[in-house]
């Protein structure tokens, strides 16, 4: 595997994933954890006890996989940070 390969994203399924992170963000706010620690813990470690089971948010947020959430994670601090700076 020496060529690069070229990965596209649909609109329509960033937007989703939009709507878990904040759903998932918030169904943690609700319960008084630190959402953006907690969020962390899950996407490195994968394990799915990080995030509450208040509004079913566990079972919400598994609907994402864990690199598609980073990807949408690190494309919208690049457009908000880097690239139109």
């Amino acid at each position: 595997m020496d060529k690069t390969m070229k990965f596209s994203v649909e609109k329509q399924q960033s937007e989703e994933r939009k709507e878990i992170l904040l759903f998932v963000y918030n169904a943690l706010t609700e319960k008084g954890y630190h959402p953006t620690n907690q969020m962390i813990g899950y996407l490195l470690s994968g394990d799915p006890t990080y995030i509450t089971t208040h509004k079913d948010a566990r079972k919400v947020i598994r609907k994402v996989e864990r690199d598609e959430i980073l990807e949408e994670i690190l494309e919208y601090y690049l457009k908000n940070n880097i690239v139109n700076k």
